[in-house]
């Protein structure tokens, strides 16, 4: 520290124990300004993985349909269909989603009383458990289908898993 004398006064370089408070308090804030707006664009930014995720997966799903004439065989969350192995890559299927859970290949299953003969399920698992979060499950419906998780081809399931309809 610095300090100037002269015959009135005597100066020192630094800042006083105010400025410090307020820059804390405008740093503070913009920290708190801010906060929600990075929460929403990591919420945009795992819905749109998802809805990327379940257009190419549902693709590939829909091509082996049209190719055999049936859907594949019905397996746990987290396994790949075997009639599938050569058309999904491991990385796509079997890594844990941005929501956490895995992929979950469903064929002719009951959700809310209403039985779907393919869809592709997020479900939790043992080693990757599913967090349920309404404002992310909206997002991806927005952006995938018609903004209502109790119509379309996106729903939420049994114990709120997101269902994406591949055919009713």
């Amino acid at each position: 520290m610095t300090c100037i004398n002269t015959l009135s006064s005597r100066r020192c370089g630094g800042f006083t124990l105010m400025q410090v408070l307020v820059s804390m308090a405008i740093g503070s804030i913009v920290v708190t300004a801010g906060v929600p707006k990075v929460r929403e664009a990591e919420r945009r930014s795992r819905a749109s993985i998802i809805v990327a995720d379940l257009h190419t997966l549902g693709a590939a799903f829909e091509t082996y349909a049209q190719e055999h004439g049936t859907w594949p065989e019905e397996v746990d969350a987290g396994e790949m269909p075997a009639e599938m192995a050569g058309r999904l890559g491991p990385t796509s299927w079997l890594r844990i989603t941005p929501l956490g859970g895995h992929y979950n290949w469903e064929k002719d299953q009951m959700h809310g009383g209403i039985r779907y003969r393919a869809a592709i399920s997020i479900s939790s698992t043992s080693d990757a458990p599913l967090t349920v979060d309404p404002e992310s499950l909206a997002e991806i419906d927005h952006v995938l289908d018609d903004g209502n998780l109790s119509t379309g081809l996106f729903r939420t399931g049994v114990s709120y898993d997101a269902l994406y309809i591949l055919q009713q």
